[in-house]
């Protein structure tokens, strides 16, 4: 099929403005990350300066429980209304929530109700959160050129792990201007007021979408799901448990490396903040720049070998990497986040693709959202508390790389069991007017109700 040069234009720009979005909905949400230790000093009791920690970590990973409530929300939303008006919505509210914690009193000034307003900004923030990776998946894949989807798609992983390089150089520009006394006491606030503005952005360049021609062809033919959550749960469960299973791995290496190494470094391994920060900075660098490699390489050989490579990676090397850790010292920092940065980058790219791949445009986004939700929930959400809760327990410095290492194992042999899928037309039964909606999903085009 000829594509015009309007058809180029269009794709672009979908790809320029829903890349940009999933930038400013995760550096609203991982900026509290990098937070963390000012945010434990000024909104809990410092009797037990562990407690506040895990406590922080706690209110972290709690979003990350109401992750699947909103997954299922906008999952069912963008199936139903389209892509462009749902991910605009996830924007607007991780923009407000990110805002309000920018100018909430701490506990000096308002005792216990500091931290429960800060746990309802972040049930906020994990509600929107729920509904931005898999529209954002969607959308950029039903504009994506045949046999380029991993490579484009690679700009929503790019996407997810720029912020955490923005959100760090932020902190250590803001920590690094003024003294300690000042960052505690105002200037914390700054990182999240500038995501505030950054969800205003975000919410204009969604605006300025078009919907997606696979969803225009499912509602042109009539054929958008009354209730596409339920169909996906009845017709894609088993591609939705292969999607659980890869979400949790992908899900617990990038908030162990964005989200709890900082800290780690800080206050397990006894570095200055500012050369923790700088070696996250630099092997973060890296990993985006071996991402688009990944994603190229996957739509040339497939998805499966470089997502084995990549669980392979983190399964045998993690450990090791984690001694470097303990080790101390900026050469010793980089080095040993690259074990994990490298394992993710090259299963990063080729399991997003494989993501969208693995489902119908009329269950995609719900598909997508609840099973790699209730992943993130699992483990991603709950690495940065369990790394710290293994450490504090056991007193064993390397026991969050173990962790990550088992699952990466387990991960390594659902990744033997997963169909290929890098050749499959993303337009399925829509493609050719066929009506899956009425049989469950299954078509001559093997359509992902059948995996």
């Amino acid at each position: 099929m000829t594509v015009t040069n309007d058809g180029v234009a269009h794709r672009r720009r979908a790809l320029l403005a829903g890349s940009i979005g999933v930038f400013v909905e995760w550096f609203d949400f991982i900026v509290y990350a990098y937070s963390a230790p000012v945010i434990a000093t000024l909104f809990f009791p410092q009797q037990d300066r562990s407690a506040a920690l895990l406590a922080t970590f706690g209110l972290f990973g709690v979003a990350f429980v109401v992750r699947p409530f909103g997954g299922y929300f906008f999952g069912n939303l963008g199936d139903k209304i389209g892509r462009r008006n749902t991910l605009s919505l996830v924007v607007l509210l991780m923009g407000g929530a990110t805002m309000c914690i920018g100018v909430l009193p701490t506990y000096a000034s308002i005792g216990l109700l500091a931290p429960g307003l800060l746990l309802l900004c972040r049930l906020v923030q994990g509600f929107s959160a729920g509904g931005e990776n898999a529209g954002a998946f969607a959308l950029i894949a039903e504009y994506a050129p045949e046999g380029r989807r991993g490579l484009w798609l690679s700009s929503t992983v790019v996407m997810n792990i720029l912020p955490a390089m923005a959100a760090a150089f932020t902190v250590l520009l803001v920590t690094s201007s003024m003294s300690a006394d000042s960052y505690a006491g105002w200037g914390w606030r700054m990182p999240f007021l500038i995501g505030g503005v950054l969800g205003v952005i975000g919410l204009y360049l969604r605006r300025r979408l078009e919907e997606t021609p696979a969803f225009l062809a499912v509602q042109e033919r009539d054929q958008v799901e009354q209730a596409p959550a339920a169909r996906a749960i009845r017709s894609n469960l088993r591609g939705m448990a292969f999607v659980f299973g890869l979400s949790a791995l992908n899900g617990l290496a990038f908030y162990l490396l964005t989200a709890y190494l900082v800290t780690y470094l800080t206050e397990t391994v006894g570095l200055a903040r500012t050369t923790a920060l700088l070696a996250n900075f630099v092997v973060l660098g890296v990993v985006m720049a071996v991402v688009p490699l990944a994603g190229l390489l996957s739509d040339r050989v497939g998805r499966r070998p470089l997502m084995a490579a990549g669980a392979a990676t983190l399964a045998v090397l993690v450990v090791p990497g984690f001694h470097l850790l303990t080790a101390g010292g900026l050469t010793n920092a980089i080095l040993g986040q690259l074990v994990i940065g490298v394992g993710l980058a090259l299963f990063a790219a080729p399991y997003v693709a494989a993501q969208v791949e693995l489902f119908p445009t009329r269950t995609r986004y719900s598909a997508i959202s609840i099973s790699y939700n209730i992943a993130y929930a699992l483990f991603a959400g709950t690495g940065p508390f369990v790394s710290a809760f293994l450490v504090s327990r056991t007193g064993l410095q390397v026991a969050p790389g173990i962790y990550l290492a088992v699952v990466a194992g387990l991960v390594f042999l659902l990744v033997l069991a997963l169909p290929e899928t890098y050749r499959r037309p993303l337009l399925q039964g829509e493609e050719s007017g066929d009506t899956a909606s009425t049989s469950g999903g299954r078509s001559s085009n093997n359509s992902l109700g059948v995996l």
